[in-house]
């Protein structure tokens, strides 16, 4: 079977490749600030975000036996969204909203191919440091989050800001919940580990 990542991320890239299958990345056609403008809330965005990437990837492909897998993560403070900071400034103002509180990631995946679509989405609470500005800096010049929601990598230095983190599958922080993914492909006959 023809195994597809509907993302560019590297982060999820070298998630799924942790499971032993080939399989092709490509880039989904779908705009994701028209989809936040429609206001939905954050579970719910990260669910319909997910689903658009598998579904377009899957439409573009035109192959009715490839297994289309997209993924997306949404950082929240409440009902607020924190998206990708794309600088410095930004990941600042981020992790000083984040310090000293608990926050959500909800990291969305939807599979699409024979054997009918699948969705799941994981959430994780996470608990900041109440940390200085001084520390938030040295931080941000070390790991240079800017393409990560909530201006952290728990992969890397990111892991000292946090005092607590309750999930039930870490490497849904980084962006793939691979241990559900996994569920559903050996459903589909993937054959793993």
């Amino acid at each position: 079977m023809r195994l597809v990542l509907a993302s560019t991320s590297t982060y999820r890239r070298d998630l799924l490749a942790r499971l032993g299958l080939a399989f092709e990345q490509r880039a989904p056609d779908v705009d994701e600030e028209a989809w936040k403008a429609k206001g939905a809330g954050p579970r719910e965005l990260a669910r319909q975000l997910a689903a658009a990437k598998a579904r377009a990837v899957a439409d573009a492909l035109g192959d009715a036996e490839a297994v289309v897998i997209g993924s997306d993560q949404v950082c929240a403070v409440g009902d607020r969204v924190l998206g990708k900071p794309g600088d410095a400034a930004g990941a600042l103002e981020q992790l000083r909203t984040l310090r000293g509180r608990s926050h959500e990631i909800l990291t969305a995946v939807c599979v699409v191919g024979p054997g009918g679509d699948w969705e799941h989405t994981d959430v994780a609470r996470l608990f900041v440091r109440d940390l200085d500005d001084a520390a938030l800096e040295r931080y941000v010049a070390a790991d240079e989050p800017y393409d990560c929601a909530g201006s952290y990598k728990l992969e890397a230095r990111g892991i000292a800001l946090f005092e607590a983190i309750e999930c039930a599958d870490h490497t849904a922080i980084v962006g793939l919940p691979l241990m559900a993914l996994a569920g559903d492909l050996a459903r589909r006959g993937f054959r793993l580990p």
